[in-house]
């Protein structure tokens, strides 16, 4: 029976299956890039409306 290390160069060097988890991880990058625009969206549109708020309070709902 081998030492559990001997085996870990060959593990190390070993690059079957990287580019699947390359192909996820940019998956990933750009669903976090989608949600993080349309946050940025919500938040505009959030500040927009406070800042018409703020200029002309008679148009907003009490």
């Amino acid at each position: 029976m081998s030492h559990p290390l001997s085996s870990a160069p060959n593990f190390l060097r070993n690059e079957t299956g990287a580019t699947a988890v390359e192909y996820g991880l940019i998956a990933a990058l750009i669903a976090v890039v989608a949600k993080v625009c349309a946050v940025g969206d919500a938040l505009n549109k959030a500040f927009v409306k406070l800042s018409n708020c703020i200029k002309t309070p008679s148009t907003c709902a009490a």
